[in-house]
C-alpha cells in the first residue's frame, strides 16, 4: 500500500504543499506569489476572504458556485472548489487544483473561441460563385 501512496505526486507551490498553504492567511500566501499577483492579492484581499466565505458556505448547501469576478487570484482555500466562471456568453465550469495557484479566474474561461479556418465560403472566389449554381 505504501507504493500507491508513493506514486502519487505531492503538488507544491515554492516548496510548500498544499495543505500547508491552506493554514495560511491569505497575506501570509501572498508572501510565496510573484510580484504582479501579490500586490494584486495584497490590494484585494478581503474581496478574496469574501468570496471564499460565500463560495464554502455555498458548497455545503450543494449549490453551484457561479462567478462574473474574473481578475481574483487564486489562492489555496480555493483548491478543490468546483467553480463556474462566466466568459461574456455562459458560465465555463472549472475545478480549481493546485497547479492554478496564483492565477486568475479569467485565465481558465476563454472568452474568445479558436477560429478554424476552412475553405472558402461562397461567393469568396469566382469558382465558388459556379459551385453555388449548381
Amino acid at each position: 500500500m505504501a507504493l500507491i501512496e508513493s506514486s502519487k505526486k505531492i503538488i507544491t507551490y515554492r516548496g510548500k504543499t498544499v495543505d500547508e498553504l491552506k493554514n495560511l492567511d491569505v497575506r501570509e500566501f501572498a508572501k510565496y506569489l510573484k510580484s504582479r499577483q501579490r500586490r494584486a492579492v495584497l490590494r484585494q484581499f478581503q474581496d478574496i476572504e469574501n468570496f471564499v466565505s460565500r463560495a464554502k458556505k455555498k458548497a455545503e448547501k450543494n449549490k453551484t458556485i457561479k462567478t462574473h469576478i474574473r481578475n481574483l487570484i487564486i489562492v489555496p482555500q480555493m483548491v478543490g472548489m468546483k467553480l463556474q466562471i462566466y466568459n461574456g456568453r455562459e458560465f465555463v465550469p472549472i475545478e480549481v487544483t493546485g497547479h492554478m495557484l496564483g492565477h486568475r479566474f479569467g485565465e481558465f474561461s476563454m472568452t474568445r473561441a479558436k477560429i478554424k479556418h476552412s475553405g472558402a465560403g461562397i461567393g469568396a472566389t469566382k469558382g465558388s460563385k459556379a459551385k453555388a449554381k449548381k
